[in-house]
């Protein structure tokens, strides 16, 4: 293995004590930002993802609001809770744990949160003022691999970006990050012809396409820093076991070839919630007329 990697784990950590500590000086202000996450129904991925953010929400001094709701939940008490919540100036951070149950019409929830106090970055207001270069709330996930990438280069000014997958949560926002920090970006997806070739031109590869190992090292240009957003479990080796966890990047033949890799487990993953926190925070000081955290934005 030839390839460095890139700890998300132990940057997020560093994130989230950049976090506590901004959050502290608030408390001097009597200011205590407020998240507050919807579950609804019972997925067992995200209860535990809701568990993990309210306990690292409460570590780093923010008070935190979860609202559990069944799964028959009807559109109208689910849209009333968001409107009691946009509200509510307790909360500054509102997140609506996705996916939603088949009958909820998700793009109409998440538009009927506070663009200020949209977490996630998800609201169409969001994704309009990134796309033309304003002042947004970003996705969590492309905040986080923007943070790693500027950790490693410092400038990305000028670097070839190859972002693989088009989705509106990862993809898309990704492009428009990297295009603010001056890259030349591709987005790559399943009707890329010759993608291999297009993948190997590029410095900077984003692997955000939901396939499990599918950038191999022969699809890389020697010394490219790969972040590998993807998480996937294969199918058990053995019966009663559980499946590997894997990336969208195959990680012993990349790792030949890459300058830099993000693992998996334990790359882009932790930076997700850690974003989340700061994103929270971000909203906290817009909402307060404060100046926002240095290093925490895009």
């Amino acid at each position: 293995m030839s390839a460095e990697i890139i700890d998300g784990k132990a940057f997020a950590a560093e994130v989230r004590g950049k976090v506590a500590e901004h959050v502290a000086k608030l408390a001097e202000k009597g200011i205590k930002p407020g998240l507050a996450v919807v579950l609804v129904g019972e997925d067992p991925a995200s209860q535990v993802y809701v568990r993990s953010k309210g306990k690292q929400t409460v570590e780093v001094g923010m008070e935190s609001f979860e609202h559990k709701l069944p799964a028959d939940t009807s559109e109208a008490d689910l849209l009333a809770l968001v409107d009691k919540l946009n509200k509510d100036p307790a909360v500054n951070g509102i997140l609506v744990q996705l996916p939603l149950p088949g009958h909820l019409n998700e793009d109409l929830v998440i538009n009927s949160i506070d663009p200020a106090k949209d977490v996630d970055g998800f609201h169409i207001s969001n994704v309009g003022l990134l796309a033309t270069g304003q002042k947004a709330m970003v996705p969590c996930t492309p905040l986080g691999c923007l943070m790693l990438l500027r950790d490693h280069f410092g400038s990305l000014s000028g670097k070839s970006a190859v972002v693989v997958g088009r989705s509106n949560i990862v993809g898309k926002p990704m492009a428009q990050l990297l295009l603010r920090d001056s890259c030349t970006v591709t987005i790559a997806h399943s009707r890329t012809k010759d993608i291999e070739d297009v993948v190997k031109q590029a410095d900077i590869v984003v692997a955000a396409v939901g396939r499990p190992e599918m950038v191999t090292g022969d699809w890389l240009k020697k010394g490219a820093v790969v972040i590998d957003v993807g998480i996937n479990r294969l199918p058990p080796a053995e019966e009663g076991a559980k499946g590997k966890l894997v990336g969208d990047v195959d990680f012993a033949s990349a790792s030949e070839v890459a300058g830099a890799i993000t693992p998996v487990p334990g790359g882009v993953g932790p930076m997700t919630i850690a974003c989340l926190l700061a994103n929270t925070l971000t909203a906290t000081c817009r909402a307060n007329g404060l100046d926002e955290p240095e290093g925490l934005t895009a």
